[in-house]
Parts: C-alpha cells; structure tokens; sequence
C-alpha cells in the first residue's frame, strides 16, 4: 500500500473526519449503489453502531448521513444550502434527489443510534439500507469509517482498497521507516524528492503543485478565519472561542515590545487553535491527517514563514509531502483513528507528520527527519480519545496546540544530534499499534472514559 499525498490531506468539513466526513461518504456511496441498482426504492434507513453512536450526535453524524444521502460532498460543502435541505427534510420526512423518485425517510425513526450491537470490523460501523413499498429491505451496505475520511464497505475491509495499481509501481516503494531511509541514502534525495517522484506516477507536475498549493490554501485560510471568528462554539457545553482574543493579546504585546521568549509557544498553540474552533463549528478544513488533529500541522508550517528568519515559502510543498510521507507510514502500519487507538493516532501522528515536515525544511537529514518525527510520535503514546459530551472541542482544541508545540521541539532536538538514535519511528508506530490493542474502548472516542465523564458536560 502506498498513500497519495491527496489521501492523507483531504479538503472537507468538520467536526470529524471519522464521524462527519466518513458517514457523509459513505451515504453518498450508498446512494451511487442505490442509482446503479434495478431497484425500486420507497424509502431509507440507516443505523450507526460502536464510536458513531456512542459519540455521533456531538460529531454530527447524523447530520452528516442525511446531507450525504441528499447528495452533499465534503470537498464542496456549502454550509448555507446544507441547512435549508436538512430543515426540508425533517419537514417532509423524505429526500428528494434528482433521477429518483421521492424516498422516505423520518429522520428520528429512520436513523439509529445503536448503542448495544457493535459491528465486527472496526468501531466506526454503520448499515445504510433502502426499502421498497411495503417496508422490506432491497438494497443494503455495511460501512466503515476507518479514519482520516476513508470509508470502506465490509468486503472491502479486508483488502487493500487504498492501493491503486500505480502505487505499486513507484519509483520509491517504501513501507516502513528504515525502508525510507534507506532508499534515500542509496539514491541521494531528500525524503520529500523520493515523494514527490512517487506521486508523479498517478499526477502530471502541474496537477501535483497545484493540488498541493490547494490544500495550503485550504489551511491557511482556515487559520486566518479562525482568527478572526469570536463567539461561542455550537454544541451545548458553551465554550468560547479563543484565538480571536488571544491573537489580539500576542499583537498588541509585540507592539509594545513586551513579548517573552516563551510567548512563541502562544503564537504556535494559537494558530493551530484557530484551525480547530473552525472545525469545531463545522467548518471547512483539511483532514491532517484527521480532522481531530487539523490544526497542528497548518500551525507548524504557519510558524515556520512567520517566525523563522530562514523560511522559504517555496518549501511548503516540501513539508506537506515529507508530512504525507510519514502519515502513510502511520496508517499503513498502524491507525490514524481515535476509534481505533485513541488521541495518539490523531494528534499524535499529526505531531509526528509535522516535525517530520519542518525538520527537513529547516534543513535536516533524512535520518534527522526520521527522528523528529519518532520523537513527537513517543511523547505521544499513550494519549486517550475522551471528548467531553463526544464534542471535538474539549480537549481537541488545545490539545493541537501543543500537539504542534512538541512538533517543533522535536524537530530541533532531531537537528541538534545526527540522526542516530535508540527508539525507531518503526518501533514507536508499532508500540502506538500495540498500545491501542490494549487501550480500554472508554478511551477510544467513545467519550465513556476520561474527561468525558469527570468533566460536568452541560
């Protein structure tokens, strides 16, 4: 299996990549299937099971479910027109699509939250079903949502339907860590070169920049708009936003020339907070590599063209694909789902995917990069999936600020030594694997654990 660039940082909304982006897919896979069929559907069904209904009314799944079945997608979410087909739907209690007939569908009857029966593939599952006049089911698919916004039916939980052909036959096929840098040491390219070759196998040079510089646009614009909304964040526990004012209070200090040396840590928790209050209001973001980690990763490259008299605009391509690089990794040999393993395989690996991707734009060495990435990663380990009241705001928010705060201490450690080290980036992804094995589900976004229930949540 090897990852695209463009399967790690997907454009979408929030409030979650597995519990928003996911299902919203997985609808809308359903619904080509409905299209494709010789079936004559009456009306819908679906049923969420494990994480999704444990924690999907913070994570607005259901929300997500029913846009997606009236045809909404992530990458082009119009929050306005979203909101007016929901009030219709619960209004009439059916989805109207163009090249269907009217199917019904009671929102409060038709959509379950099933906290009892888990489905045994993963614990982000889901059973979306069409019915015909009489009420007996025609059509049915089982989903789950693994993470980071891939959707995969039961069949294909088992197989490796990541992989195209293409990727098969990159330049540089590597699978773990060691692998990596190896390959960059017999060829003599930067981790980010190896990449980039890579992912010209399946894109032309003018769609791979473009969609690069895509994504940054996405991130950045996300920060900037987080810094500029105030108020309070939807969702019942009354939380305020607070990049807006906390960006207000570094200005108005460096002005005043009264700014100290740890204020820097501010600037980065700020933009990486900024990106998360938009995802916590349901906004656009791109998945990095969740939409419950989105903020560190934009917050790192922020703080390297902002505050790093080096910087070099040119290099964000370069982050983002040694970024991606080690998010596949990651994935590939363990998870990047909160369900599956806990906040170490969201923020952790976004942490990890960002030192990575500053240590080599500030100049490291394949093996520096290496270990920065496995630094932030095994400072990581460990850390628990506990959203109070299932909502990605508490602790989510300030957790990405320091997810990306670690992201830059490690990244300068890696670059004080030479690369050698004791822990491997392979052995820490293969504890984070072992240690979500043995994480209790009540801290796996179940928000049954933690937090979630020792923090009063209305």
């Amino acid at each position: 299996m090897f990852l695209s660039i463009f399967d790690i940082f997907k454009i979408g909304v929030g409030p979650s990549s597995s519990h928003t982006m996911g299902p919203m897919v997985a609808a809308a896979r359903f619904l080509a299937s409905l299209r494709a069929s010789d079936f004559t559907a009456h009306g819908l069904r679906c049923s969420l099971h494990g994480s999704l209904a444990f924690t999907g009314k913070g994570h607005a799944t259901d929300r997500a479910v029913i846009l997606g079945l009236a045809g909404f997608q992530a990458e082009t979410f119009d929050m306005e027109a979203a909101e007016a087909v929901l009030a219709q739907i619960y209004s009439t209690q059916r989805v109207e699509l163009d090249g269907l007939a009217p199917l019904a569908f009671h929102p409060a009857r038709d959509l379950v939250f099933d906290y009892e029966r888990a489905l045994p593939g993963h614990s982000n599952g889901m059973i979306l079903c069409a019915v015909d006049m009489a009420g007996d089911v025609i059509l049915q698919e089982t989903y789950y949502s693994i993470g980071g916004g891939f959707v995969l039916t039961e069949a294909e939980l088992g197989q490796d339907m990541t992989a195209p052909s293409w990727r098969a036959n990159v330049p540089h096929p590597f699978h773990t860590a060691t692998q990596m840098i190896e390959m960059a040491e017999t060829s003599g390219k930067s981790i980010s070169q190896m990449k980039w070759e890579n992912e010209l196998s399946a894109n032309s040079h003018p769609e791979l920049s473009n969609g690069i510089a895509g994504v940054w646009e996405v991130m950045t614009a996300c920060i900037d708009r987080g810094l500029d909304e105030g108020g309070i964040l939807p969702g019942g526990l009354k939380l305020r936003r607070r990049a807006k004012a906390i960006m207000a209070q570094l200005l108005e200090e460096r002005g005043q020339n009264l700014t100290a040396p740890h204020t820097i840590n501010d600037w980065i928790s700020v933009y990486a907070m900024a990106v998360n209050e938009v995802n916590a209001a349901g906004g656009q973001v791109v998945t990095a590599p969740t939409n419950g980690a989105a903020g560190v990763i934009p917050a790192t490259i922020r703080y390297y063209l902002d505050h790093v008299p080096t910087a070099q605009p040119s290099k964000v391509a370069d982050f983002l694909l040694v970024a991606a690089a080690v998010g596949g990794l990651i994935k590939q040999n363990a998870s990047i789902s909160g369900a599956e393993v806990g906040c170490q395989g969201e923020v952790g690996s976004a942490s990890a995917m960002a030192a990575a991707g500053l240590c080599e734009v500030l100049g490291g060495t394949p093996k520096q990069v290496e270990n920065a990435a496995e630094i932030a990663l095994e400072h990581h380990l460990g850390m628990t999936c506990d959203p109070i009241k299932g909502l990605v705001q508490a602790p989510c928010i300030e957790r990405n600020g320091l997810g990306a705060i670690k992201a830059v201490s490690a990244a300068s450690l890696a670059l004080r030594g030479d690369g050698d080290h004791l822990v491997s980036l392979d052995a820490c992804v293969e504890t984070m694997r072992q240690t979500g094995l043995d994480m209790s589900n009540r801290y796996k976004e179940t928000s049954l654990g933690g937090l979630a229930v020792n923090v009063a949540n209305c």
